[in-house]
């Protein structure tokens, strides 16, 4: 087991590298930082977090953290997390049996990670450590199609914003074919969420292959593609089947077998079939259209459904509300936004390092008895070596750079002279503390202001920051 594991790492680590030559992106984190690398849409570079990182992330995968329709029940459990940077993510637990190969996983999750999509609930990272599998992806709460479908509590989903899901979920699967993706596993209502816009998701996990044969039906028999039926394997066409389930779904608001929907839209009993909820809020003709589409969809022989541009062609004339938010739509609250930081006055300190203005620093500095080197150091004739006078050039440059406000020159050169190590000077430490401050880098700064202190305590350097 641990020589497997030892390999899967080093695996992961020569793929993260190639990635990046290819994409040239950040390489994958051990750490909850989101890296560098290509955003869209405010969403991250594809990265790899650490198991501990997702652990501190779910308060150790706790239960109170999971949002999977079936709770603690579900084959492969989804909890939601919080990152350091503050960012709400999900995460997807698989067992190892599902990926019993790291290097197979590993591969699906760089290929899904690759897509970027407003239509999609996007992968943003993975875990695999040991027995570990796991997924990230951006965090969705106003819950599922399923549960506003099937489960809500104080309205229905009207109708426009039926038409809406349609479409949106046909885009998402237009997008996915495009990018050379077609095959979705187990597309259901429950993989249908939304946004903090109340916006409708495709949610990536279903892009994942829940195991290396491609078996990943878990619904019940009557809902399942009949060609999966028979040779156990999903294909473009088993998804836009699976995809003419969800608009029975929209219609009737219930969760009605294929057979059984296909036999009332043949007996033409469309009304019969429809959401009584609407209370005949919708248009009959519209009705007919999704229904006619989702015959099409849910046709015996896969050549004879239609592709996902077909459904994206046939859905968009029917949106009747487009300028409407979804939030209206969905009938959710607007989420609140954060209350601004609080201003605080400035002290004369920190108005003058908002200004710039090192004059001005000095002075007070020099008012809180702040002094040069002098006779903090003695240097033996034997010390007096050419790496000890590079050093003291060093500083040297460090002084001019940062008289000239060149403070990432002053920076540069300043750690020269600390990373000799020969010498201790609190006042190189606080004057790259200033320019780490000038710099915009607060943490930096703080540490060496610090350090400053620590050797010459008289000084107040890590206060005033």
């Amino acid at each position: 087991m641990g020589g497997c594991c030892s390999s899967s790492r080093s695996y992961l680590k020569d793929r993260a590298f190639s990635d990046r030559r290819r994409s040239q992106t950040a390489p994958p984190s051990n750490g909850v930082e989101i890296p560098a690398g290509p955003v869209v849409g405010g969403v991250p570079a594809f990265a790899e977090f650490s198991l501990a990182d997702l652990k501190a992330a779910t308060n150790n995968f706790s239960s109170d953290f999971i949002v999977s329709e079936s709770g603690e029940k579900a084959p492969n459990v989804v909890y939601k997390g919080r990152l350091q940077n503050r960012r709400w993510i999900a995460v997807k637990k698989f067992t190892k049996s599902a990926w019993p190969d790291p290097k197979q996983f590993a591969d699906e999750a760089w290929g899904v990670g690759k897509l970027r999509n407003k239509r999609l609930a996007n992968l943003i990272g993975y875990c695999c450590d040991r027995d570990e599998r796991l997924l990230v992806a951006e965090y969705m709460p106003n819950d599922t199609l399923a549960k506003h479908l099937f489960h809500w509590e104080n309205q229905t989903i009207e109708w426009a914003m039926r038409l809406r899901v349609a479409l949106y979920l046909a885009e998402a699967l237009d997008y996915c074919n495009t990018e050379g993706l077609p095959l979705y596993h187990d597309l259901n209502a429950y993989r249908v969420l939304f946004d903090e816009a109340g916006d409708p998701r495709l949610s990536c996990f279903g892009l994942m292959k829940n195991s290396k044969d491609g078996k990943s039906f878990s619904v019940n028999l009557a809902y399942t593609p009949p060609e999966y039926l028979r040779n156990g394997r999903v294909t473009p066409e088993s998804v836009i089947f699976s995809c003419g389930t969800v608009l029975l779904d929209l219609l009737s608001g219930k969760h009605i077998p294929p057979s059984h929907a296909l036999d009332m839209i043949r007996g033409r009993n469309i009304l019969l079939l429809m959401d009584s909820h609407l209370e005949g809020n919708f248009s009959t003709e519209e009705a007919t259209v999704v229904f006619d589409l989702a015959s099409r969809c849910l046709q015996y022989e896969p050549r004879d459904r239609p592709n996902p541009k077909d459904l994206v062609a046939t859905l968009a004339p029917l949106q009747s509300k487009p300028d409407v938010p979804s939030q209206v739509l969905l009938g959710i609250a607007k989420p609140e936004e954060a209350p601004p930081t609080p201003q605080h006055p400035l002290s004369p300190m920190g108005d003058a390092c908002s200004r710039m203005d090192l004059t001005a620093i000095h002075q007070f500095l020099v008012m809180t008895h702040y002094k040069d080197d002098e006779g903090t150091n003695e240097l033996s004739f034997q010390e007096w070596t050419q790496q000890m006078r590079d050093m003291l050039e060093a500083r040297k440059r460090g002084d001019l750079a940062f008289r000239d406000r060149d403070f990432k020159t002053a920076i540069d050169c300043y750690t020269q002279f600390i990373d000799v190590g020969t010498m201790v000077s609190p006042t190189v430490y606080a004057r790259r503390s200033l320019c780490y401050l000038m710099c915009d880098q607060p943490d930096a700064a703080l540490r060496d202001a610090m350090q400053a202190q620590c050797v010459y305590p008289d000084w107040s350097t890590a206060f005033y920051i």
